[in-house]
């Protein structure tokens, strides 16, 4: 599995952040890297249905879409999901070859790394979260940073469970 190094260019807050997103980004790419399609579409825990290879792939994609756009942004939500089925966007992925999912993952998380460079980290979100909250760029990167890193570990395991590979 191939990756890019997690130390910084530079020193500074947001080369730090970014740096740290895009290794956990990488990292979950690294992780499905020869994973036939048919296996990236099993779900191998009994208790989680939804949790294969390429749900956790879009489900990043679409984490993403909506803390940036939908958050930040505030564009109105054009997620997968609906009140009924607000884990839609895990369910549908199998419909999709993970290699279109890791593609559109990194080419959304391209636009991000551009409209990250565009703000400054203490701009707040248009939309507010829980309690009327409006968190900053900076929030939404840590934010983001340990959602990926948490659904790696899920990736961790699902490539153990399917082929025996392991790695960092």
């Amino acid at each position: 599995m191939t990756r890019i190094d997690d130390t910084p260019s530079a020193w500074d807050e947001r080369t730090q952040l970014t740096t740290f997103l895009d290794y956990a980004r990488d990292t979950a790419r690294a992780k499905c890297e020869g994973v036939s399609a048919e296996n990236a579409r099993k779900a191998l825990l009994p208790g989680s249905p939804l949790m294969t290879m390429s749900g956790v792939i879009n489900h990043l994609r679409w984490v993403e879409y909506y803390w940036f756009q939908v958050v930040f942004l505030g564009e109105e939500d054009r997620g997968p999901w609906t009140e009924e089925d607000p884990d839609r966007e895990m369910r549908i992925a199998v419909d999709f070859p993970l290699t279109q999912l890791l593609d559109e993952y990194a080419e959304q998380s391209a636009r991000y790394r551009e409209l990250v460079a565009a703000n400054d980290l203490d701009k707040q979100a248009q939309r507010a979260i829980r309690k009327g909250l409006h968190v900053d760029l900076r929030w939404i990167l840590l934010h983001l940073t340990e959602e990926t890193a948490r659904h790696n570990g899920h990736l961790d395991i699902l490539r153990e469970m399917l082929d025996g590979t392991t790695g960092d």
